[in-house]
């Protein structure tokens, strides 16, 4: 297993079309994806439960990958939460 904490950049959050491409990147990956906000612990292949953590711009978000090419996950996931969507 691989964690790292994450500062959501995008001024919406990580909310609709955030969200959306999170999980879709996520599902790219064979491996699990969890994400964490304050006591909140989600799996990062849901759009419901990334939704629902209702994480906004500067939230900590911490990814905890475990599985396949959990590095490449780690890393290519943290870049979705750290991009400034237009």
């Amino acid at each position: 297993m691989v964690a790292k904490t994450f500062v959501i950049q995008n001024p919406t959050g990580l909310h609709a079309r955030p969200a959306s491409l999170f999980v879709q990147k996520a599902a790219s990956f064979p491996c699990e994806v969890q994400v964490i906000k304050g006591s909140k612990k989600v799996n990062g292949k849901s759009i419901m439960g990334v939704m629902a953590l209702g994480a906004a711009k500067n939230d900590e978000i911490i990814l905890e990958v475990t599985g396949d090419r959990e590095e490449e996950a780690l890393e290519e996931l943290g870049k979705v939460l750290t991009q400034v969507h237009g």
